[in-house]
């Protein structure tokens, strides 16, 4: 009798259950997506996501909880360097289930499970995004375009003195017209000559 049980039994013994959720979790770590009826897939995603969370933590108790359920060597490898790295910053919800439409054969609901973080359709740089963690972006970003617009108009005035004083410089570095220099020539001999003259005059007395 079921008594509250509400998972699915899928119409199987617990022994069988168990190693069918193992087969499939096995094969979708391996191949990142698998083709499955509508309730398995479901069942799945239930069996899986908590092995992945536990993944994004290595070590030694871990691969033994994830090797209990798998069975699996090699997919316990893939599932702790591949799939726990690419899921390392998703907080759960690492599966998506996709309806295919009812089997010809019996007209069972089938689905498509994969590992969301290995699809390359919805995720158009996997590999770029993967150890990225998502930006938020909080309101009130019109104070920070204000702020800046008044940084910049307070830098542009200081820019302006900076060319006014080069300005300045240059034009004192840059030499005078020869005319002006020979005048200012004979200006300094006729002070020389009228200072000898003086002088000359001091020494007759």
């Amino acid at each position: 009798m079921r008594h509250r049980k509400k998972f699915n039994h899928l119409g199987r013994k617990a022994e069988h259950r168990k190693a069918l959720m193992s087969n499939l979790a096995v094969a979708l770590i391996m191949h990142k997506r698998i083709k499955t009826t509508l309730p398995k897939a479901k069942e799945l995603r239930r069996f899986i996501e908590p092995l992945i969370t536990r993944a994004k933590e290595d070590t030694t108790h871990n691969r033994r909880i994830a090797f209990r359920y798998l069975r699996n060597k090699y997919a316990v490898t893939e599932l702790f360097r591949e799939v726990a790295k690419r899921a390392e910053n998703r907080p759960g919800g690492y599966t998506r289930i996709l309806k295919l439409g009812p089997r010809k054969g019996d007209g069972a609901e089938m689905a498509l499970i994969e590992l969301v973080d290995f699809n390359e359709v919805y995720t158009q740089n996997p590999a770029a995004t993967a150890g990225e963690k998502k930006r938020r972006v909080r309101r009130g970003g019109s104070k920070k375009k204000a702020v800046s617009e008044e940084q910049v108009a307070v830098e542009e005035p200081v820019e302006e003195t900076t060319a006014e004083q080069t300005q300045a410089e240059e034009t004192q570095e840059q030499p005078q017209d020869p005319q002006v220099e020979e005048k200012n020539e004979q200006h300094e001999t006729e002070e020389n000559k009228a200072e000898d003259n003086g002088e000359k005059k001091e020494e007759n007395e």
